[in-house]
């Protein structure tokens, strides 16, 4: 008889959902701060919020405390924090110059955002854990807090005339991009960390420098960087390995 190895104590099941709980506050807080208009601190909350739903996943694994009401919760956090608060932070930023069409796309990335949420539940224990199908909605949310504050860096005169088509197209093409099938690295698997520990650190302390130097610019490079990647994994890495992957079944008939 196996039996299911559950943490040692049952108080470890509260720490993934507190975190979780934090991440919902925080989503709520930059709610509130958009309504007033303080769009920087809304971004910072978005950010935040990913940094605590990251940790809620990864404290259930180590301390073995995953439960389907924890992913169903988390999923119910992320939609207020990644989906409805970015999207009205979108509307009221810069897409309601748009009327209805800014409308539009603010409640399209909502939207999508649910479908990749409610997707992700479906495939989660089937699909690989290396990659994401479509891009997480932490992602695309983040993406779009780094831009606002990475906007400060824009000229005056573009902000006023690019700006607002550059967040209407962005937002749009994220929203498409949590539904499509392109898939994102998930870095749930640190085969890399176990095999150059010291590598690892070092790198990560660069990187931790990086940010700290210019933390607008880099975050919103991050992400972008991040979002282009699944497009050129999958659209021009994946063609190109298909046909090496063909070859090999011939070779092998032709050598037997």
């Amino acid at each position: 008889m196996t039996q299911k190895i559950g943490p040692r104590h049952k108080g470890f099941y509260i720490l993934p959902n507190l975190l979780t709980t934090a991440s919902l506050f925080i989503g709520f807080m930059g709610i509130l701060w958009a309504i007033e208009g303080r769009f920087h601190l809304t971004a910072i909350a978005i950010l935040g919020a990913c940094v605590f739903d990251g940790l809620d996943g990864k404290i259930a694994r180590l301390t073995n405390s995953s439960s389907d009401f924890g992913i169903q919760f988390d999923s119910l956090s992320d939609l207020v924090s990644f989906g409805v608060c970015p999207a009205l932070t979108m509307y009221l930023w810069q897409l309601g110059s748009f009327d209805q069409a800014g409308l539009a796309v603010a409640f399209l990335f909502m939207a999508c955002g649910a479908l990749r949420l409610a997707r992700f539940n479906l495939i989660t224990k089937s699909s690989p854990k290396k990659f994401f199908v479509g891009l997480p909605i932490p992602a695309a949310a983040c993406t779009l807090a780094a831009f606002i504050l990475f906007s400060s860096y824009l000229p005056h005169s573009f902000a006023e005339v690019i700006l607002p088509k550059a967040t209407l197209m962005l937002t749009f093409v994220l929203g498409l991009l949590m539904i499509s099938k392109v898939k994102y690295a998930s870095f749930k698997e640190f085969e890399m960390v176990r095999l150059h520990p010291f590598s690892s650190i070092v790198t990560a302390i660069m990187i931790f420098v990086l940010v700290a130097s210019e933390p607008k610019f880099i975050l919103f490079l991050f992400f972008i960087t991040y979002v282009f990647s699944g497009l050129i994994y999958t659209y021009l890495y994946l063609p190109l390995r298909k046909p090496a992957n063909l070859r090999e079944p011939e070779r092998r008939s032709h050598n037997s």
